[in-house]
């Protein structure tokens, strides 16, 4: 479904590359785990991959489409869930909701149908008309989700998807993009939630400076790496416990 080939990227005025060099091959259906400690780039490359920023140099495709040359394709194919909300805060969900499906096109009646039932999947039926700045953190992260595959996409690109929320939306979360999958939608997944990414993802591959160290099932990685006993274990082997600060 996804294919990097030598794909860099070197900001301006930056003394060494963001992402260097990166080799990736993502199957179809796979829910595919980047994994990597603060600065190892994986938001850079999500934002490369979703046409956000402009690759220094290499290539990818994503569903047999170059960057290149199907950029507006590949932008009806793929759904983005950011880190941050994506939301207006003065707007309603629903109002919200509309607005982000009408983007992709969808309109009438089957994108107010389709609002509808997901808010409903998310327990927001009864929120839907109120204004998204007075949601808790859960709430707007559900909303968020929402927002990304209103349109069906066939990739859904997720960074940190469950950062800040409680126990139970978190549950909601992920037996909703499980659900997603199922029906045939590739998920990329960044987090530093190493237990979620071992349980939730198909296969992972840890980044550090910019490049792929280690890649593989998770179950896998965790029994060939001597000690390990989760793939936590496996992180600090691979990327070293020291701090990671960067401004």
């Amino acid at each position: 479904m996804i294919e990097i080939r030598q794909l860099s990227k070197k900001y301006k005025n930056a003394d060494e590359f963001a992402v260097d060099n990166l080799n990736l091959t993502i199957h179809e259906k796979e829910i595919f785990g980047l994994l990597g400690p603060n600065g190892a780039a994986n938001t850079t490359l999500i934002s490369m991959l979703t046409s956000l920023l402009k690759p220094t140099s290499g290539s990818f495709s994503i569903n047999g489409l170059n960057f290149q040359e199907n950029k507006h394709q590949l932008k009806e194919i793929i759904g983005v869930v950011p880190q941050e909300y994506a939301l207006y805060p003065t707007l309603t969900a629903f109002e919200n909701l509309v607005y982000f499906g009408s983007m992709y096109g969808l309109k009438g009646k089957n994108l107010e149908n389709s609002v509808l039932e997901h808010l409903e999947i998310m327990g927001l039926s009864k929120f839907a008309h109120k204004k998204t700045g007075n949601f808790s953190g859960g709430m707007k992260r559900r909303v968020n989700l929402i927002a990304g595959i209103l349109h069906r996409p066939k990739v859904l690109f997720l960074d940190e998807p469950t950062v800040g929320v409680d126990v139970q939306s978190k549950n909601v979360i992920i037996g909703f993009l499980k659900k997603l999958n199922a029906e045939g939608t590739t998920i990329v997944y960044t987090s530093h939630h190493l237990n979620e990414a071992e349980v939730f993802c198909t296969r992972v591959a840890i980044i550090d400076r910019g490049t792929v160290i280690i890649s593989g099932i998770p179950s896998e990685l965790i029994k060939n790496q001597p000690g390990a006993k989760n793939l936590e274990d496996v992180f600090l082997a691979e990327t070293g416990k020291a701090l990671r600060d960067y401004a």
